[in-house]
């Protein structure tokens, strides 16, 4: 029999331990929670984040840890040398896919709008040597679009599957891997299988955009952008691999703030930056404009689906959501009602301690909701440790990530369902809204992994 090779974990540093060790009561959980609160042993300045918890050395295997080491500079940087040293025939294509919450980031630090942003960061990117630069607003599209249909076929079988609702979403991966890690069969059966909007852009340009130049995936260096530190630890899951062609669906994620700093240590400065359109996937000429979805800090993955179910199951067409502030401003509800009976009911819980309020009412059975849009940062995703700490650094620059939403809110919205381009791209690349390959290249599968938790991690 073949040996069994089981990736060695590290010793924890017990900060987690510190931190984390919850009261076991009945209702220890909860009072717990509000008396630390009251008598401020860790007060908002200061959060326990989700990241932090679950991305620390001591939770990380030794190949996790060496894959996530990966993820960096130095490694873009390697590719982009054996580029100019290498025969023609060996160089790969750089891609460079921008996550939308990290334009707001470079607008600010670079004092232009978004747009403008969009293009000095292109500029600077093409001057390094990246050959292609995309907005991944696209595949967001996709992930809300199969986010909706999937929460649709759910509620309709409500009463037939006790894991059908409440659906929670499944954008954000340092609450996956709490759920994979920590939760288990608790709460992955609920979680919506659509692919995350970074993923989906890891197929996009390995199976489609590869396509359309004329190039196997191999031969493509695929970098995310995006303003959080987690996304690094979704490149490297195993589903995201092709062993046979040995290529990840996206090479390596950089943070907005890392890419910031490759700009001050090679002292570019804004204005010397050319502006450069952005490419298109589909390849078309011109420069299309950029376009947000709904939500502050995110995807907007809940009012999308709100709005929509509404419809499709209701016959209900809502213009505005009102938000309803339940603990704090990162758990919110929103309720829909007719003549008096409350028809669905929504939650947007973002950060550490709403996320453990969520979880300890659901072991008791006390979840209204249909449908939970989970989040680990607070403050959402423009909130990313990634590019929202201040110079010092270990805190939340509030008034960074203030003039970021601003930002961000300045761009106009566009439902997905309005997109031609996705709908050319669900026709020429997927072969129907409904086909296999939608189902394949668009969708994943969450599974319990708490065996390898420790003791004081099981609340």
């Amino acid at each position: 029999m073949s040996e069994v090779n089981v990736p060695k974990r590290k010793e924890k540093c017990e900060n987690c331990t510190k931190q984390c060790n919850k009261k076991q009561s009945e209702d220890g959980a909860d009072s717990h929670l509000e008396k630390e609160e009251v008598n401020g042993q860790l007060p908002e300045e200061s959060p326990l984040l989700l990241s932090s918890c679950l991305s620390c050395d001591g939770c990380l295997s030794e190949e996790e840890s060496l894959k996530i080491s990966q993820q960096n500079l130095e490694e873009l940087e390697r590719v982009l040398a054996l580029n100019k040293k290498c025969d023609v025939s060996k160089r790969r294509v750089l891609v460079a896919s921008v996550c939308p919450q990290s334009l707001p980031f470079f607008a600010v630090k670079f004092g232009v709008d978004i747009t403008e942003a969009a293009h000095k960061l292109c500029g600077f990117l093409k001057s390094l040597g990246v050959h292609f630069v995309l907005d991944s607003t696209l595949a967001a599209g996709f992930s809300i679009l199969e986010s909706q249909k999937e929460f649709v076929q759910r509620f309709r079988r409500r009463n037939q599957d006790s894991t059908a609702l409440p659906m929670f979403t499944s954008s954000c991966p340092g609450w996956i891997r709490y759920s994979e890690r920590v939760l288990g069969s608790l709460v992955t059966p609920h979680i919506c299988t659509a692919r995350s909007p970074q993923q989906i852009m890891g197929c996009l340009v390995k199976d489609f955009f590869s396509k359309q130049q004329k190039l196997s995936p191999e031969k493509v260096f695929h970098v995310l952008v995006a303003p959080c530190f987690d996304k690094k630890l979704e490149a490297v899951r195993e589903e995201f691999y092709n062993s046979l062609l040995e290529s990840r669906d996206v090479d390596c994620v950089l943070t907005s703030g890392e890419i910031y700093h490759l700009m001050e240590q090679r002292k570019v400065s804004v204005e010397e930056l050319d502006s450069v359109p952005l490419d298109h996937v589909l390849g078309e000429a011109g420069d299309a404009a950029l376009l947000r979805h709904e939500g502050q800090g995110s995807e907007g993955f809940l009012e999308h689906v709100f709005k929509h179910a509404a419809k499709e199951l209701f016959g209900l067409e809502v213009q505005e959501i009102t938000y309803k502030s339940l603990r704090n401003r990162d758990f919110q509800e929103v309720t829909l009602e007719r003549d008096g009976e409350t028809l669905l009911q929504f939650a947007a819980v973002y950060g550490f301690r709403n996320i453990q309020t969520l979880v300890h009412r659901m072991r008791k059975g006390r979840i209204p909701y249909q449908l939970v849009e989970v989040l680990s940062c607070p403050g959402g995703c423009l909130s990313g440790r990634g590019q929202a700490e201040s110079d010092g650094g270990g805190r939340v620059d509030k008034a960074l990530v203030q003039q970021m939403e601003d930002a961000y809110s300045s761009l106009p919205v566009r439902l997905p369902e309005l997109n031609p381009v996705l709908q050319t791209l669900y026709r020429d690349w997927l072969q129907g809204h409904d086909s296999t390959h939608t189902h394949t290249l668009l969708h994943t599968h969450y599974s319990s992994q708490t065996h390898t938790q420790p003791p004081h991690m099981q609340w």
